[in-house]
């Protein structure tokens, strides 16, 4: 209710730094007041436009990785529809795909495109679903093709989740359970702890043409798969 009266009443009134900064500062708090512990690895690229690659597990990964910079996220359009989390995530200017419609990722194409006009950071989910988070699932590329007409660098994200110091899905949000189930057992548990871990990027523009499409998700995929599976 905090994040949504912060939306509601303040967002109005900021500058779109002050959008970011915020939406970075409210991810650290509502993580605190969940009892998760976040840690974080690697060097994110920090500056101008990119594309964050993300392995996904639960509905903590968008505001775990909000915690190192304000990321406007590619969501499925269901989401909209979740109580509180569904409306925070509007709020704070997630795109929606409509995984449905045949012109979905066009769509979807185009306001990635001006986010990263506006040197933000665009995170991807390219398993288009969550989880366990011990292995990946194959990645959807077309989203991919966005950044790289764009000539936006691409830096795949890890996350790694820990129940009381052990690699666990314990916050994992797969399978038959609910979201209300899902948040009352990670909101009534303890000991959960989100690594994120930055990797290489794996294109930077060089002036080179970039790969194609499938070959930058196939390459994003190997290298979070060998960290997921490692650790």
């Amino acid at each position: 209710m905090l994040g949504l009266s912060v939306i509601a009443l303040i967002f109005p009134l900021l500058t779109r730094s002050g959008r970011l900064r915020t939406k970075q500062y409210w991810s650290v708090v509502l993580l605190w007041l969940s009892g998760v512990r976040v840690s974080h690895s690697g060097e994110p690229l920090r500056n101008g436009p990119v594309l964050w690659v993300v392995n996904h597990v639960s509905w903590l990964d968008i505001f775990a990785v909000n915690t190192v910079r304000a990321v406007v996220f590619i969501a499925k359009s269901e989401i909209r529809q979740w109580p509180l989390l569904g409306w925070l995530a509007r709020g704070a200017g997630s795109i929606f795909i409509e995984r449905a419609s045949r012109h979905a990722v066009q769509k979807v194409g185009r306001e990635m495109q001006e986010i990263f006009e506006l040197e933000q950071v665009v995170g991807l989910f390219p398993e288009g679903t969550t989880s366990q988070g011990y292995d990946l699932l194959p990645f959807y590329a077309n989203l991919f093709e966005p950044a790289r007409r764009a000539n936006v660098p691409i830096q795949p994200v890890a996350l790694l989740f820990f129940h009381h110091d052990k690699r666990s899905d314990f916050a994992a949000f797969v399978g038959e359970e609910n979201l209300i189930q899902n948040l009352w057992k990670v909101l009534g548990g303890t000991g959960i702890r989100i690594e994120v871990e930055f990797l290489a990027p794996i294109w930077v523009p060089d002036g080179q043409p970039a790969p194609a499409r499938a070959a930058l998700g196939a390459r994003a995929h190997q290298v979070l798969r060998e960290v997921v599976l490692r650790r």
